[in-house]
């Protein structure tokens, strides 16, 4: 490994930050022309359990152009993940071990693919359920009408919570890899892991208690398959710290 002054990784990682950055401008722009149609896409799941009759609305003149762009460009950093963390692994690189570098690629292909699988199990799974619920208890002479910038806050919080939430296993895995937990130890943790998680679930979701099971059990679930992962992979590998010599 060559090392190099404050300067010059100040310089590279300027550039690195500028083509991520490029690489979200160009597939918002791109998609920038549908950006009703996949307004359109997420609202979808509320559409579907709204009274016949009746829309969302925008409570602000600049909403109707500016939630569709804020979906847009959401959608466009998702897109753009693989070439962000391709970024920030050219820069962080030269100075990893080897058995770093072999650990780092799974682990970040990991993250995406549960992450992307936990907003598709809310999307298609958790949304459908909170506001049919929703729906169901609005008292007799009362309209539903959400607004469009609202329920853009509620559908990213319920993304962001069920997107960490389905990258459970790949912690798990982190920490017994590096020594920080055993496999004993998380099992022992097995009762306070449900606890937390249907506390958190209480906490993130609506106030029915179908979706807060919903959330509490793949949460419950993939701690479990973080620890079958973790007994799998330890078997003939050595831990993270068995190699010091960088590459």
């Amino acid at each position: 490994m060559t090392e190099q002054p404050l300067v010059a990784h100040l310089i590279e990682l300027r550039q690195r930050l500028v083509r991520a950055i490029i690489g979200i401008v160009v597939i918002f722009v791109v998609l920038f022309h549908w950006s009703g149609d996949i307004y359109a896409l997420l609202a979808k799941p509320m559409m579907d359990v709204l009274p016949a009759g009746t829309n969302m609305i925008a409570t602000d003149v600049t909403t109707p152009f500016f939630v569709p762009m804020k979906v847009t460009m959401m959608v466009a950093f998702v897109l753009a993940l693989p070439n962000t963390l391709y970024q920030i692994w050219a820069f962080i690189a030269p100075g990893l071990y080897s058995h770093e570098k072999r650990l780092i690629v799974p682990v970040m292909a990991s993250s995406i693919l549960l992450f992307v699988l936990g907003m598709a199990f809310a999307y298609f799974l958790v949304f459908p359920v909170v506001f049919g619920f929703m729906t169901a208890v609005t008292p007799t002479g009362v309209s539903m009408m959400t607004d469009i910038d609202k329920y853009l806050s509620f559908v990213l919080g319920m993304f962001l919570a069920f997107g960490i939430t389905f990258e459970v296993p790949v912690i798990v895995v982190l920490l017994t890899r590096f020594g920080v937990l055993t496999v004993e130890k998380l099992r022992q943790g097995r009762p306070y892991v449900i606890v937390g998680a249907f506390i958190v679930a209480a906490i993130v979701t609506p106030p029915d208690v179908l979706s807060q099971i919903m959330l509490a059990v793949p949460l419950w679930l993939l701690y479990e398959f973080g620890i079958i992962l973790s007994v799998w992979l330890g078997k003939g590998q050595p831990r993270a710290g068995a190699e010091d010599t960088p590459a």
